[in-house]
């Protein structure tokens, strides 16, 4: 269970947040000063703060430079009661992850927690096989994998820009990790940036910032992700998909560190170093003119090719045991292996998912093991069918049954209303899968938890606001 420290003066808020964080799983501590939470940071390590600025005593922003002073890769969330204060704007120069103002919005600030946990877990520890399994493990004897090592090792002391290459799913993003937290920048921030899932509107204005009134909706200056991470590491995932537009403003930034926020005139300097991921062919891209060559140099100083499962299946029975001592710490269980057949079975197969499809699928085959061994009895848990494959008959029988009814009724939104009633089973299903373990199912399903609650719960609606 992720652990959440508010911290707020007045009773009224954490009250309210305990209430609302409660609702949706998130273990809950409070403290009522700067003080006070520096204290119980210390003792209950928690994944995320949310913190009032305006404190008696020790504020927000001295608090927040006493925070990550103890633990650089904090994630911590400002409130402020004004969305152009100059001391949440400082925050984030600071090091804050982002800054949310009164009365918040509880659909926006539940989002906005769902993003920050997920960032804080790209700055835990990353192990290497034989090592103390304290956070992600890279897993890997075979001769690939083995190079890679050395080339960490080669690279991670130095500034000079990394690119990791290979198809989804291949673990680029631990092997940053470990670049990272082997560099001389290990007690500063890393910070990813997903290039393909922001909206190209959006991504300039992520990257560099914007000032007041540099666009519609632009109502108060924004920091960046590079005046952000300054002194940091950042990580540039899918940088293939990166816009033609924005990659003479990135080429400027890795040539002499400096930068504009969009609709400003301020050169801005900031000391980041960049490893950058792809699973395009650059080469065939800058042919076709959709990739600068001149950035593709800068960026290609140390490649790292990250080969795909089917080339290393010699590491095939070392994840899946890795993967089930973490799901067994995960969820209670003590299953023990795989039996032989099995894993017979996934030495043959290809892994076009690569390792982050062995995962999903050994995730399936342990919320249906009822023993110490997956074996052939869980096989549907294991085959690519994974869910659907113990499910499919009576969800396509009450699917069908439902669509029937639907297109009888006829009227509007018909698709809207089968899809509808397909999620509604689906996650039914693996809610009974799982017993009703709402983790587990959001994993199974491959949706996050909050997903998981609002498709189960109706909404609670309402703001946090000064009571």
């Amino acid at each position: 269970m992720d652990k959440i420290l508010v911290v707020d003066d007045e009773a009224g808020i954490l009250h309210s947040f305990r209430k609302l964080l409660g609702r949706y799983d998130y273990e809950v501590i409070t403290a009522s000063s700067g003080e006070a939470a520096v204290e119980a940071a210390e003792r209950v390590c928690p994944d995320l703060v949310i913190m009032d600025i305006n404190m008696p005593g020790m504020d927000g922003l001295e608090t927040l430079k006493r925070l990550k002073s103890m633990h650089p890769s904090l994630v911590v969330i400002i409130m402020t009661a004004f969305s152009a204060s100059e001391k949440a704007i400082t925050a984030m120069k600071y090091g804050a992850y982002d800054y949310i103002t009164k009365p918040v919005d509880n659909a926006q600030l539940m989002a906005l927690i769902e993003k920050a946990i997920a960032a804080g877990r790209m700055n835990t520890p990353v192990t290497f096989e034989g090592e103390a399994e304290e956070g992600d493990t890279i897993i890997g004897r075979s001769a690939a994998m083995l190079e890679i090592f050395k080339k960490i090792g080669q690279v991670a002391d130095s500034d000079v820009t990394v690119l990791l290459r290979g198809e989804t799913g291949t673990g680029k993003e631990l092997i940053a990790r470990a670049v990272h937290q082997y560099s001389k920048r290990s007690n500063q921030l890393f910070l990813p940036v997903n290039c393909a899932a922001i909206p190209e509107t959006l991504l300039e204005s992520e990257l560099f910032g914007h000032e007041r009134g540099s666009f519609t909706g632009a109502d108060t200056r924004k920091i960046g992700k590079f005046e952000q991470c300054d002194k940091g590491t950042m990580f540039l995932d899918e940088i293939g998909d990166m816009p033609l537009t924005l990659q003479a403003k990135m080429l400027r930034v890795l040539q002499d560190g400096s930068f504009q926020r969009l609709g400003g005139s301020e050169m801005i300097n900031t000391d980041v170093r960049i490893i950058a991921a792809t699973n395009k062919n650059l080469e065939s891209l800058i042919s076709t003119g959709e990739f600068r060559e001149d950035l593709y140099w800068r960026l290609n100083v140390v490649s790292i090719h990250v080969p795909p499962l089917r080339e290393r299946k010699e590491d095939i029975e070392d994840l899946v045991n890795y993967f089930i001592r973490k799901f067994n710490r995960e969820f209670g269980k003590e299953v023990k292996g795989l039996s032989p057949e099995i894993l017979d079975d996934f030495k043959k197969y290809d892994w076009p998912g690569n390792v982050r499809e062995l995962q999903s699928v050994i995730l399936r085959g342990m919320v249906l093991c009822a023993g110490k061994y997956l074996s052939t009895k869980d096989r549907e848990g294991l085959s690519q069918t994974g869910l659907i494959g113990r499910a499919e008959m009576d969800i396509d029988k009450a699917l069908a049954d439902a669509v029937n009814e639907i297109l009888r009724r006829g009227g509007e939104d018909i698709y809207k209303k089968a899809v509808s009633r397909f999620e509604h089973l689906l996650v039914k299903r693996a809610l009974e899968l799982t017993r009703g373990n709402q983790a587990l199912a959001a994993k199974l399903l491959g949706i996050s938890r909050n997903t998981l609650r609002e498709k189960m719960l109706a909404d609670y609606g309402g703001n946090l606001r000064k009571e």
